[in-house]
């Protein structure tokens, strides 16, 4: 039997991650507060991040920067975690 969260992306009871996906405090949050959907729905997002910006995640300083906008996109926390200016999801929704 699958686990079920809260997940704070989809505002609903989902299908919880199988294993923390992210090391440290913010993985646990996001194991214990995000669904297998939520989670895919930030690794789109993650790509537009890195590619707009163009981050380097062996870089220490780019990871931080996809740390705020991963604490912004799941838990509205701080000033990041909005889509990249002309960030479409789905094909134009």
């Amino acid at each position: 039997m699958s686990r079920t969260v809260q997940c704070v992306v989809l505002k609903a009871e989902s299908e919880g991650l199988d294993a923390p996906t992210y090391p440290g405090e913010i993985g646990i949050r996001i194991y214990e507060n995000v669904s297998k959907e939520g989670w895919t729905q930030w690794l789109t997002r993650l790509s537009a991040i890195i590619n707009e910006n163009g981050l380097n995640t062996a870089d220490v300083k780019s990871v931080e920067l996809i740390e705020k906008h991963m604490v912004g996109f799941f838990f509205e926390e701080g000033d990041y975690g909005h889509a990249p200016a002309g960030f479409q999801v789905g094909g134009g929704k």
